[in-house]
């Protein structure tokens, strides 16, 4: 009989798989048409005009709640090892802030399977409920932060490469180099999403908030930088697709929770 833990290592490897598609989608599209969507919502509609489409993005819904919950688990119970100072609360903000972005893109995934496509609006609609609640603006910067941290040590991880810390001993060389250039283009949009929520909050308006779609547009003036990022996303998706087959993954039979790490 499989036991817990076993299930919970299959569902995180489907959330990386599910990520990983998205992601590879969300470059591919960016790069081949530069005038559609450019967010999961133009990688959702591509994936439901598939041979057994809906069928494709339940599993990706599912995949994506997967890898939120582990974000968050990572955010609250430290299963990754992270610590209690400065750099282990800030990775940990950062996971939490990913998770929150994962839910999102897991219910945009389910619409789609269910058939109600829509436009790229949630963002908006969940800053603008979240600013008509008492404290929205705190909560809504805070969640801007969380991104701008998770910019910042995704920076920081492609230029150290402490990201293989976590891959298996069995990991091909060449993932290395796909995963540095996938982390400092997921950066970049992190930073964007980051500062517009950042701004909403300060200025108590939806105006200025941004979806990934939206961030990697922003760039479409930018001429090389765009094509960078674009084709950076593409290689940040083939790596969590390698990451689903080679991510060390916590053992929860462990009473500590804690991975171990290379």
């Amino acid at each position: 009989m499989v036991d817990k833990s076993e299930k919970f290592r299959w569902l995180v490897r489907l959330g990386y798989a599910a990520r990983g598609v998205v992601y590879a989608l969300i470059g591919y599209l960016a790069l081949s048409r530069p005038g559609g969507d450019k967010g999961p919502e133009g990688a959702f509609d591509y994936l439901h005009d598939m041979p057994l489409g809906p069928a494709l993005l339940y599993l990706s819904a599912i995949g994506l709640l997967a890898y939120a919950l582990y974000r968050f688990c990572s955010a609250l119970f430290d299963v990754e090892s992270h610590g209690t100072d400065g750099k282990g609360i800030a990775l940990r903000i950062g996971h939490a802030a990913s998770g929150i972005a994962h839910v999102a893109l897991a219910y945009t995934a389910f619409q789609f399977a269910q058939g109600e496509q829509q436009s790229g609006g949630g963002a908006e609609q969940a800053a603008g409920t979240l600013l008509s609640v008492s404290f929205g603006s705190v909560l809504l910067g805070l969640v801007g932060l969380g991104f701008l941290a998770a910019a910042f040590m995704q920076a920081k991880s492609a230029v150290t490469r402490s990201f293989m810390r976590e891959m298996s001993s069995r990991t091909p060389t060449v993932v290395e180099s796909i995963g540095r250039v996938g982390l400092a283009a997921r950066a970049v949009v992190f930073l964007i999403i980051g500062w517009s929520l950042v701004q909403s909050a300060w200025l108590a308006s939806t105006a200025r908030v941004k979806t990934l779609g939206e961030a990697v547009t922003s760039l479409a003036d930018s001429g090389v930088l765009y094509t960078v990022v674009a084709a950076g996303l593409l290689l940040f998706g083939l790596f969590s697709l390698c990451a689903a087959r080679y991510r060390i993954v916590p053992d929860l039979s462990r009473g500590d929770l804690r991975p171990s790490l290379r």
